[in-house]
């Protein structure tokens, strides 16, 4: 069920791409997406279906993220999830009511905690 703190599927939408937009820029993290990700169009709606999951309980979303993580193990480094939090931060922030902002971080921080763990095991 959704809740008054959370974005509707056109802010998440529009949250994700300028998320992307900028990730590609970045010299940090736009490298090791790059070598990720054939198709940026595709990528940005699979990560529009897990938000929309995530967030608002849509079901969209097939997939394993942990796993797709672990194919790129070796060019995850600890310190790039900081720099992900932060320009998700950023772009929440820009795009979305604090509320809502506050929330996908939220869910953004348990994530990266996560997928650190994983990684730190790979």
């Amino acid at each position: 069920m959704r809740s008054l703190d959370d974005p509707d599927e056109a802010a998440l939408a529009a949250l994700v791409r300028r998320f992307y937009a900028l990730v590609r820029e970045d010299d940090r993290l736009g490298p090791v997406f790059a070598a990720a990700i054939d198709d940026w169009d595709a990528h940005e709606r699979r990560l529009v279906d897990f938000w929309t999951s995530l967030m608002l309980g849509s079901g969209r979303y097939r997939g394993n993220p942990a796993q797709m993580h672990l194919r790129h193990a070796g060019r995850i480094r600890p310190e790039l999830f900081a720099r992900w939090l932060a320009l998700w931060r950023r772009c929440s922030d820009e795009t979305l009511p604090p509320a809502q902002a506050a929330a996908v971080q939220a869910r953004a921080d348990r994530i990266a905690v996560h997928l650190q763990r994983l990684l730190a095991q790979a």
